[in-house]
């Protein structure tokens, strides 16, 4: 789904379902891949390890590009704001420069349950292309992971 005047927005868990599709996987392994080659055009001897600066600036949908090319599902919420189908959330967290990843899904769907293991998947995925993830309990004993670019990389909202 693009956004006028911003191209490619990656799903993040809070929008209805994307329809699967060929056009959204190809729109999707562009994005992703345009972002691996601005880090390794800007980041020098780094390379592609660590966010670039606009990711910096635009954590939560940098996050939610690399999750969603590594396959793992957004949650979707429809046209009321009930959740719809379970999966990943990235959202701002309370302090500029850092994004919180929750597992959601519909009540009674077993999200909860779910929440480590794929919370831990996240993790996975975002830790290689250089973001540092911690897994914390919030509210109702819920998971959720905080994640920030690595040390020395953070810079104030955009």
């Amino acid at each position: 789904m693009a956004v006028p005047g911003q191209g490619f927005e990656p799903a993040s868990g809070d929008g209805e379902a994307v329809p699967p599709g060929a056009a959204r996987a190809a729109e999707l392994r562009t994005a992703y891949e345009g972002l691996l080659q601005i880090r390794r055009l800007v980041n020098g001897a780094a390379g592609a390890e660590v966010p670039a600066a606009w990711e910096v600036r635009q954590p939560a949908r940098a996050v939610a590009l690399a999750l969603e090319a590594s396959g793992i599902p957004p949650s979707a919420v429809d046209g009321q704001g009930r959740r719809t189908r379970t999966g990943y959330r990235v959202a701002a967290a309370a302090e500029p420069g850092r994004v919180e990843v929750t597992w959601l899904g519909p009540p009674g769907g077993g999200a909860a349950g779910e929440e480590q293991e794929r919370l831990t998947e996240c993790a996975g995925v975002l830790e290689p292309l250089g973001w540092a993830c911690l897994l914390y309990r919030g509210p109702r004993r819920r998971r959720f992971l905080e994640v920030e670019p690595p040390h020395g990389h953070r810079q104030g909202p955009a």
